[in-house]
């Protein structure tokens, strides 16, 4: 990588390895689709049990307050053995939006459970008619007393039908001006009546996302984070997360062993057009992780990423789906499969990672809505 491990770091590396090693189990290894909880759980669990669930959770709240170069140690090892992608919304998005803008209660209740793997967390922020342009949603919530009622429909929602809670914005004044002013931010507990949850099939062949359908759902007004209208500026804090979560080198490394793999058995390894493509696609894998390293170092130390997160959300995802449009070159053939396809440097799904990485630009705000940022936040141009 861009880096080279201290002797300390050099230890924790080939203790970060080995324990993977001896726990990560195989059916679990070099998967591309997330498998669903029943096999992931306990290995969620697990990494809980051994405190390395959430290492750039600070200490104070049960995380393993990693340093900056240990993180990036265990995002390449992760890579290596080919670990599988944890539901994250709750260790990368809710978790830290509940340590900077949460109560005392909410935090008291919503973090452990978070740690521990017992609860699983969906985002509520797309609608049919707002998703990129998120200010224009429509599900409201109205407050009653000590309590809102809230109606509405959310769509694009990850694991929204295995969860058990989704933090969602929700219109409360409907005639603020501008639109987003009139936003809140809400804790719902998916188990409570007048909660439906759909799947929905994606290209890819998995149930990744879900649509939610909110029937005059009842959720009390503690469960408010922040204050009443105030839901957008804690929606943008967590788009930073989000964006950087969605950065994180490993599934770009992983894509990168991938065409390693499926290349030596087709043969096209040894093309040289072929290998200046794969050089090209490794400089630019390490110029993503120093990048990331660069955005996790300003996040630890308490500086909001702002532009940086559209800088990085923008170049990890266009840079996924480059990867795997060289993972099908890779394959010829091959890459119309259905299944893994089997080599001699382990099994290699191809189609199943293209279908998936079409839609890692749209998600966390499109290519186009980063771009829009770029050109408003820092070049300055006009609307």
């Amino acid at each position: 990588m861009f880096r080279r491990d201290t002797p300390a770091e050099a230890e924790f590396r080939k203790e970060v390895r080995s324990w993977l090693e001896a726990n990560l189990p195989a059916m679990l290894r070099g998967r591309t689709v997330r498998p669903p909880p029943a096999e992931l759980m306990p290995w969620y669990r697990t990494l809980s049990r051994k405190g390395w669930i959430a290492p750039h959770w600070p200490t104070q709240y049960g995380g393993m307050g990693a340093t900056l170069n240990e993180q990036i140690v265990m995002t390449e090892e992760l890579a290596r053995i080919g670990a599988p992608a944890l539901p994250a919304q709750g260790l990368n998005h809710i978790g830290p939006i509940l340590m900077e803008f949460g109560t005392a209660a909410q935090k008291a209740q919503h973090l452990p459970p978070i740690l521990a793997g017992t609860v699983i967390w969906a985002q509520g922020y797309s609608e049919p008619g707002a998703g990129s342009d998120l200010a224009s949603l429509m599900s409201r919530a109205t407050l009653q007393g000590d309590h809102f009622v809230v109606r509405g429909h959310k769509i694009w929602t990850t694991w929204a039908h295995h969860s058990d809670w989704m933090y969602a914005l929700m219109r409360t004044d409907p005639q603020a001006q501008p639109r987003h002013a009139g936003i809140s931010f809400l804790l719902i507990d998916l188990h409570s009546p007048g909660v439906k949850v759909r799947p929905i099939n994606t290209i890819a062949g998995d149930e990744e996302f879900s649509e939610v359908f909110l029937d005059d759902v009842v959720v009390p007004a503690e469960n408010l984070v922040g204050k009443l209208n105030d839901g957008w500026r804690i929606a943008n804090a967590l788009l930073g997360h989000e964006r950087l979560a969605t950065a994180n080198p490993q599934f770009p490394l992983m894509t990168l062993d991938r065409i390693k793999a499926i290349a030596r058995a087709t043969g096209v390894i040894d093309d040289p057009a072929f290998q200046d493509r794969l050089a090209a696609a490794s400089i630019n894998v390490t110029t993503l992780s120093a990048l990331f390293s660069h955005a996790v170092e300003l996040t630890n130390n308490a500086h909001s990423l702002g532009p940086e997160a559209s800088i990085i959300k923008l170049f990890s995802s266009e840079l996924l789906q480059a990867l795997n449009d060289l993972l099908v070159e890779a394959a010829g053939g091959h890459a119309l499969a259905d299944k893994p396809v089997a080599t001699g440097f382990g099994d290699v799904d191809v189609a199943a990672s293209f279908f998936q990485s079409r839609r890692v630009t749209i998600y966390g705000g499109s290519s186009e809505i980063q771009r829009n940022v770029l050109a408003r936040r820092v070049l300055n141009l006009p609307n």
